[in-house]
């Protein structure tokens, strides 16, 4: 799905997604990816949700994000809650949606000049 054109205020946001790809700032990305307001972190977590690690969170953390947007690609498939301990920890929001929402939600969040993370997995 590809959405309207975005007005550049230096924010990041997802242009468009599909089942193989999401694209930000004009580059498409096809493995995961995560994506914060003015950080681009390619090839970002493990080829699916049920691989996700701590350590995957913990390298979300650097964006100092209020919430997490998890993409789980073309189904929402929630992780171990294990792995999403060191953001509930922190009181930092944790989402769990499908891809195509996780970009939607990003998008508006960040256009609000919200601190928020979108953590896409392929698939």
């Amino acid at each position: 799905m590809k959405f309207a054109q975005i007005e550049d205020d230096g924010t990041l946001l997802i242009e468009a997604y599909a089942a193989d790809r999401v694209r930000v700032n004009g580059r498409d990305y096809s493995a995961g990816v995560a994506v914060s307001a003015r950080r681009i972190m390619p090839e970002w977590g493990p080829a699916g949700v049920e691989a996700l690690s701590a350590a995957d969170i913990e390298a979300l953390l650097e964006t100092d994000p209020q919430v997490v947007i998890l993409g789980t690609g073309a189904r929402q498939h929630f992780p171990d809650p294990a792995v999403l301990a060191a953001l509930m920890q922190r009181g930092i929001g944790i989402e769990v949606m499908d891809t195509g929402a996780a970009c939607r939600t990003y998008n508006i969040l960040a256009s609000e000049g919200r601190r928020v993370v979108a953590a896409l997995l392929p698939g």
